[in-house]
């Protein structure tokens, strides 16, 4: 079987979602496909497009289905394409780390991440690794829906900026040296959270 990677970068479609906080997930593999120059289609309720990072393949993906309906592009990609739920990594955002800071975990829960969730759903597990992207709280847990749906405030642009820099070079560690060595890189001190 091919050595082939699936990076998701989970997000709304459309031009007036695109720098919300819900989107930096989107934004990553963006970044990813830009340097390699993929050539993207659309296809299945997903965008996608892959290139070649030494002997993998790694396919860049953006489900178009709007966050909470992810897992219905998700899940048939991964079974036609046979890929390993261990070379499944998806990205998104995350209202419980303060805004900036990256986390990788080679599995678990959805963390109340809709998103999340319809990919466990339509994969049958969770057994895939993820990476988180903080965006911060909102101040109170009732705004929870538009503080993502937002932009994010002037003062905490180049943080996410430098995050999506980070999350993109964590995604290429992960692939070529492990999971082990990308937690040390993306999470930074040491907490495999």
């Amino acid at each position: 079987m091919a050595d082939n990677w699936l990076i998701v970068g989970l997000g709304n479609p459309g031009e007036n979602y695109r720098f919300t906080r819900h989107n930096v997930g989107f934004r990553v593999v963006e970044v990813l496909a830009l340097q390699h120059n993929v050539k993207l289609r659309e296809k299945d309720e997903a965008i996608w497009g892959s290139f070649s990072l030494e002997d993998r393949e790694v396919f860049v993906f953006f489900p178009q289905t709007f966050m909470n309906e992810s897992g219905r592009a998700v899940g048939p990609f991964v079974r036609y394409r046979q890929i390993p739920l261990e070379r499944v990594l998806v990205i998104s955002d995350d209202l419980d780390l303060p805004v900036g800071k990256t986390r990788l975990k080679v599995s678990g829960g959805s963390g109340g991440h809709h998103g999340l969730d319809s990919i466990i759903s339509h994969l049958g597990a969770n057994q895939f690794p993820r990476l988180r992207i903080g965006v911060g709280k909102p101040p109170s847990s009732s705004e929870g829906p538009d503080h993502v749906l937002s932009s994010f405030p002037p003062e905490d642009k180049q943080k996410i900026e430098q995050a999506i820099e980070k999350a993109k070079i964590g995604v290429e560690t992960f692939i070529l040296k492990g999971p082990e060595t990308a937690m040390r890189e993306i999470n930074g001190d040491g907490d495999k959270v």
